[in-house]
Formats: structure tokens, C-alpha cells, sequence
């Protein structure tokens, strides 16, 4: 098994494995299964975990984990709330489900709609929390995430306003086939580069959005790629990419396979290869 590939987090000062766990794949699983994902995670050298409030028991899950292998990860967790208080008190919350007394990464979570963002990033809102969390040593680092076609145009004017350490949106072959989604994903990642913000990216496996009636396989809110061959072309495309990490899909049975994807890197796919796969297995975007 080769090692994953690394590379620095923007300017933190931390070197993170390009394949960064998304730990959205704990919301719903028992503490075993957890525990059998660590033991994956150890197995491929994965360093990064990316949390969220909002992800069921993802939260509990890790806690756990924290009492022995804290040093080992960079960790990472989200607050979906948009008021200061809100924010201030479910930051502590995080906190305290992990076990751990501070974060490395604390981001503010799908901040693209525009009443939300004028909410979280005022003078009373969430930014407000997350500097002042960061001030008490309860995190390190700030960053902001989005989904959707408008997240990399948001996540400009959020930079803009605030020195973000990191960002994080949707990256596959299809999205990019949407021009003014890969114009703007574009000018986002320059900026970044620019300012050394570390871009992680989101739904490197969409298929599709679920069909309707069709019964759902997997745990991901949309229909993934499940076939190994399938997988690694997916991966292979987005960390052909320098300088973008890619997180792991929620859905824990996907897991062993896009690290063993990540592993084994290669030249990236072409756009002919990328077609044939679109077409083979009628692949749709996510988000329009």
C-alpha cells in the first residue's frame, strides 16, 4: 500500500493527507463501526478529520478516539448557527462531545445564502463567536464551507471580509462542466492560492441526485459511484488537481474504498476518460 499523498493546509503550518476524513459518515453508526473507521483511517495514515455539529453523533463518535489520538489529527468541526450566542454556545458543546479542550479548525458551516451570511459574518453573528473561540484557544484556525452552485462566489465575498484559513465546496468532473460554476470555482481557488487558504472540496463520488422512488443504497444524500473502478476515477480526477484536499463521502462502506482510490494515485483522468464514465453511468449534477 503506498502512502497518501500530502501537502500543507493552506498556512497552518500542518501538513494534511489530500484525503481528509469527512466524518459526516458517523452521524448514524454505532460506536464499533466508529471505531472500525478509525482503524481504517490509522491503516492509510489519514491525519485530518472534518466534523460538524450538525452530523447526528458524528460528534460522540469521535470522542472516544480523542483520549489516545488526539495528537495524531488535525481536527476539524463546523457551527451552523448564524447568532453570536447560538454559535458561542454550540462551539463549547462541540467541544465537549469530543472530549477535547480546543479544535484546530473551527468553520462557519454552508454559509451561502445571502440573509445568513449578512446574519453570521454582522457585527452580532457567528464570525463573532469563532474569533472570540479562537482568542480563548478553543481553535486555531477559522474557515468556511458551502454548498451549491453559488459557494465559491460567496466564499469570495467571505474572504473579502475576513481572513479565512480555509474554504470548502463541491468539486467533481460534472460541476465543473457547469461554465460559470468552474469560472467562479476558478477565481475562488486563485484567491486562495494567492493568500495560502487551504480548499477542501465535497462530492468527488456524485452520480446523481437519488431518483425518484428509487431506494437509497448508501447514506449519502445522493446517489454515489460504489464500483472500485468507478471510485478511483473519481478521486484520481480531483486530487489530480495540486493544492485541493478531498473529503471523504458520508457513508462509512465507501470509506475503505476511496482511501485504497487515494493510495494508489496516478495521472490524473482525462476529459475523454471523465465523458465515458459520465455517460456509463449516466451521471447528473448535484446541484443546478
Amino acid at each position: 500500500m503506498s502512502p497518501i499523498p500530502m501537502a500543507p493546509f493552506g498556512r497552518t503550518g500542518h501538513t494534511s493527507t489530500r484525503t481528509l476524513f469527512g466524518a459526516a459518515a458517523l452521524g448514524s453508526v454505532t460506536q464499533q463501526v466508529a471505531d472500525e473507521a478509525l482503524a481504517v483511517l490509522i491503516e492509510y495514515g489519514v491525519n485530518h478529520i472534518d466534523t460538524a455539529a450538525s452530523y447526528g453523533d458524528a460528534e460522540l463518535r469521535i470522542g472516544p478516539w480523542m483520549a489516545e489520538h488526539r495528537q495524531r489529527f488535525f481536527l476539524a468541526t463546523k457551527t451552523g448557527e448564524r447568532t453570536y450566542q447560538a454559535a458561542h454556545d454550540q462551539i463549547r458543546r462541540s467541544l465537549e462531545r469530543m472530549r477535547v479542550d480546543h479544535v484546530d479548525l473551527l468553520q462557519l458551516h454552508n454559509l451561502v445564502d445571502e440573509s445568513e451570511w449578512e446574519t453570521a459574518m454582522g457585527e452580532d453573528g457567528a464570525l463573532k463567536a469563532a474569533i472570540e473561540a479562537r482568542e480563548e484557544g478553543l481553535t486555531r484556525f477559522i474557515g468556511v464551507t458551502g454548498h451549491g452552485v453559488q459557494a465559491p462566489v460567496m466564499h469570495k465575498r467571505s474572504l473579502e471580509r475576513f481572513a479565512f484559513d480555509s474554504v470548502l465546496l463541491p468539486y467533481n468532473f460534472v460541476m465543473m462542466q457547469n461554465p460559470a460554476y468552474a469560472q467562479a470555482f476558478e477565481e475562488l481557488v486563485a484567491l486562495c492560492q494567492a493568500r495560502q487558504v487551504a480548499v477542501q472540496t465535497i462530492k468527488s463520488l456524485t452520480r446523481r441526485p437519488w431518483p425518484e422512488g428509487h431506494a437509497h443504497h448508501t447514506t449519502t444524500w445522493y446517489e454515489p459511484f460504489t464500483e472500485q473502478a468507478d471510485i478511483d476515477l473519481a478521486v484520481h480526477w480531483v486530487l489530480g488537481r495540486p493544492g485541493v484536499f478531498l473529503n471523504t463521502s458520508s457513508d462509512v462502506r465507501l470509506l475503505p474504498k476511496i482511501l485504497a482510490a487515494a493510495s494508489r494515485l496516478s495521472e490524473r483522468p482525462s476529459d475523454e476518460v471523465m465523458r465515458a464514465l459520465v455517460q456509463r453511468q449516466q451521471a447528473e449534477p448535484l446541484f443546478t
